[in-house]
């Protein structure tokens, strides 16, 4: 119809054919000033025009080594040059990460879904930095963070300042915690491993970080939701799923904010993505102050 045809072409644009441009416009305008950012779920076009746009001038993007290009599911680490002025001293430590996890263990990661690094900053301050991509039911991100922490301890880097941000894929009290990580039990780990995270030592199982449901307008209408029951429906995405995490003993959060707006503000019970946020997960922001 004469009213359907434009809706779809303005979503379609926005949503699909524009999400790359309007991604890296985001970062470069309202985020460029960051000395670390990790991205998930991430293309290889979105890694090329990240690397050879003004995103590229400002940070290193920093790749894995095992980056699949078939998959859109990347993690990958922007680091600005101001901050990080030399990487020839930046060391790859994904696979030794993978080879932490536990003997025997099925942990459920994929190629591209870990990034992990050691790097030195202009002060010659040493940091390990990851970014990871959890299972659509986050039970790999225990063993995932379990496997950092552990080979920061084995090779003598305990020392190094962790930076980690993850897409947990974690829940607001799921029926059924041994097929879906509960969020506060996420919480009870990362605690025991002497960190804490943007959202502090316990996180709140409403504080949400993704909000998205499904109309009629797309073919798996089992997966549908109505429009008057978003925040109740079962097939509803809206979980505590992103964060931060650092060194307790290291770094004191100043401020913590999300984001799924694209203008450093986030409305709570609103779906998204929409026509001017084109991302499923908000953003996360934290300013770190280091205590010594």
């Amino acid at each position: 119809s004469d009213v359907w045809q434009p809706i779809k072409s303005t979503m379609v644009n926005a949503l699909n054919r524009n999400k790359v441009p309007q991604t890296l416009s985001i970062l470069d305008e309202v985020y460029g000033n960051s000395d670390i950012i990790t991205l998930q779920e991430v293309s290889s076009s979105f890694t090329h025009l990240a690397e050879n746009g003004p995103i590229g001038e400002k940070f290193h993007v920093i790749r894995p080594k095992g980056m699949d290009p078939s998959r859109d599911q990347n993690s990958i680490i922007l680091l600005n040059r101001r901050t990080f002025t030399d990487l020839n001293a930046m060391i790859e430590i994904t696979d030794d990460v993978q080879a932490a996890f536990p003997a025997g263990s099925k942990v459920p990661v994929a190629s591209g879904d870990i990034i992990a690094i050691r790097v030195l900053d202009r002060n010659n301050v040493n940091y390990v930095i990851a970014s990871f991509h959890g299972d659509t039911n986050g039970l790999a991100t225990i063993p995932v963070l379990n496997a950092i922490v552990h080979y920061m301890e084995s090779s003598g880097v305990s020392d190094y300042r962790l930076i980690f941000g993850l897409d947990a894929n974690t829940y607001d009290h799921p029926s059924n915690p041994a097929k879906k990580q509960d969020v506060t039990a996420f919480g009870e780990q990362y605690v025991n491993h002497g960190l804490s995270s943007c959202w502090g030592d316990v996180p709140q199982p409403t504080n949400y970080t993704t909000f998205n449901a499904r109309t009629y307008l797309q073919p798996q209408l089992n997966k549908a939701c109505r429009s008057t029951e978003k925040n109740t429906c079962a097939n509803a995405d809206i979980n505590p799923k992103d964060f931060i995490l650092f060194n307790k003993q290291v770094y004191e959060p100043l401020s913590t904010w999300k984001d799924n707006t694209g203008k450093q503000q986030y409305i709570e019970d609103m779906a998204f993505p929409t026509l001017d946020f084109p991302s499923d997960h908000g953003v996360l922001s934290t300013i770190l102050k280091p205590m010594s």
